[in-house]
């Protein structure tokens, strides 16, 4: 791409788009690769012939990004870059139309989220050591991704009276600074009570800050960070032997799913992540195949048969047992 209009691009984007630095040139490096494909296509003459490029031209560069086995969130971008260069070219009228505007954008694959089996996520549970303060937390924290599911976010910014135990639940802020309450069961509910009487007084009282409000503390007696957690986590994970990348959020993804699994509905489900959209929980649906499979396979009266067998009949009743 000419110097000229790589410069003004790139101002484009930072001044016009608001784009961060990094995300331009990630664009500008996606248009100079479409001019190379340009280039391969008619020739280094015509390689900046902007006003040739139509539809069907940007529609074989994405083809080509296909074959060359790049990945459709790759080939998105660069797409949204073209679209954003050709908008440029507009607003200087060097082309009349943008040729990449009507081009659809690659559908992302849905990627199954990690999760752990119950068995793998009673082994995670038992690793902490529960005789020290610090194993005591990292039990109750846990045990209340895997009864509420919460966001890591959402439980870092819990605070000691937030669990209302009698209720056997603690109220939330989520996303958007909507307030949710999530449930939990009685493990979850002993954990948590273990470590306020003991694991949590005693880290407040080494650290001399009484007045702490925070329900998990690090080992300052301060609130403990999102980047806190997930060190825990990975920590017990590797101690647990499953997979190194089950994360705070693939345990949100295991709450779900067990629930899924034992017959829960999507829309309970929603409310209990705190999702606004039905939409967003529905990629559960694909880690429940099994045993929708075994559903079918108890309930069906033909699912066990093989077909009749090949015993010279078309299977009609034998005489003797057909009605009159």
């Amino acid at each position: 791409m000419h110097a000229g209009w790589l410069d003004g691009f790139l101002r484009y984007c930072t001044d016009v788009r608001r784009l961060s630095a990094n995300t331009a040139e990630a664009y500008a490096r996606d248009v100079n690769q479409f001019v190379d494909f340009l280039s391969a296509q008619w020739g280094e003459e015509r390689a900046h012939d902007w006003a040739a490029v139509d539809y069907r031209t940007v529609r074989r560069f994405l083809a080509d990004l296909s074959q060359q086995k790049f990945d459709r969130s790759s080939i998105g971008r660069k797409l949204s870059a073209l679209r954003s260069f050709f908008r440029y070219l507009l607003q200087e009228g060097a082309v009349t139309h943008n040729p990449a505007a009507v081009a659809p954008t690659p559908r992302r694959e849905q990627h199954l989220p990690e999760y752990l089996y119950q068995d793998e996520m009673e082994q995670l549970l038992s690793t902490p050591d529960e005789s020290k303060p610090l194993g005591q937390r990292d039990r109750a924290i846990l045990e209340l991704f895997y009864a509420t599911g919460v966001r890591v976010s959402e439980l870092v910014a819990m605070d000691v009276d937030d669990p209302e135990f009698d209720e056997q639940q603690i109220r939330v802020i989520g996303k958007g600074n909507r307030e949710r309450v999530v449930l939990m069961g009685g493990r979850a509910i002993a954990a948590l009570r273990r470590y306020i009487a003991d694991g949590r007084a005693t880290l407040l009282r080494e650290a001399q800050s009484p007045d702490e409000q925070a329900l998990f503390l690090n080992a300052s007696g301060g609130r403990l960070s999102v980047r806190g957690v997930q060190q825990r986590v990975h920590k017990h994970v590797l101690e647990a032997a499953a997979s190194s990348r089950i994360t705070p959020h693939a345990l949100r993804h295991t709450f779900a799913t067990h629930l899924l699994d034992g017959g829960a509905d999507l829309r309970s489900i929603q409310t209990l992540l705190g999702h606004q959209s039905l939409g967003t929980v529905g990629i559960y649906t694909h880690l429940t195949t099994a045993r929708m499979k075994e559903v079918y396979q108890a309930a069906h009266p033909l699912a066990d048969d093989s077909g009749p067998e090949d015993s010279g009949h078309s299977g009609r009743r034998p005489d003797s047992e057909e009605l009159p």
